[in-house]
């Protein structure tokens, strides 16, 4: 178990990078086989989702295409509840099969919004993808398809996830020690 201190808070490992990756390639398993023929668009959420985009595309076998987006409701450690769009979509979504690819559904309130957004542009379909999903957390009703892991209301970082900008860059999960 390591432990790392991220500007005033401490954290310890736990999720190691290993067994992200395993979960990742089955998660990925069942969209090439869901998805095969049909040239799915990924749309990464940015900049949390970065990390497990990458490693989730490297495992995806169907042809298809990424984009990015950009959503802000985070500021420090909570969840502000307002959505700003600071990067949106620029090409046409229309008849394509879209997989959302989100770092973590919390509240579920960035999904939901979203989601919204994205049925105007009337996709085939729109499924979500999340490296980790807090159920205890979830405030709105949503169908996630393709969760990596469930993990319970704590605060983490690591594999792309921040505490206030820092922590991207570690390889694996940690969660905040109180």
């Amino acid at each position: 178990m390591g432990i790392v201190k991220i500007k005033d808070k401490t954290f310890k490992t736990s999720i190691p990078e290993a067994e992200i990756l395993k979960k990742v390639q089955v998660v990925a398993d069942r969209i090439n086989k869901d998805f095969e023929g049909k040239k799915p668009v990924f749309l990464a959420v940015l900049n949390g989702s970065f990390i497990f985009a990458a490693d989730l595309m490297r495992m995806i076998t169907i042809p298809s295409e990424i984009s990015f987006v950009k959503y802000a409701s985070y500021e420090g450690t909570s969840s502000t509840g307002s959505m700003k769009t600071l990067m949106g979509i620029n090409q046409d979504l229309a008849g394509r099969h879209v997989i959302i690819v989100e770092d973590i559904v919390d509240s579920g309130f960035t999904m939901a919004h979203m989601i919204e957004e994205l049925k105007k542009m009337n996709p085939a379909s729109v499924e979500i993808c999340s490296l980790l999903v807090k159920p205890g957390n979830l405030k709105v009703n949503l169908d996630i398809n393709y969760a990596v892991m469930e993990i319970p209301n704590d605060f983490i970082v690591g594999y792309g996830l921040d505490y206030d900008q820092e922590g991207r860059n570690l390889r694996d999960i940690y969660t905040i020690v109180e």
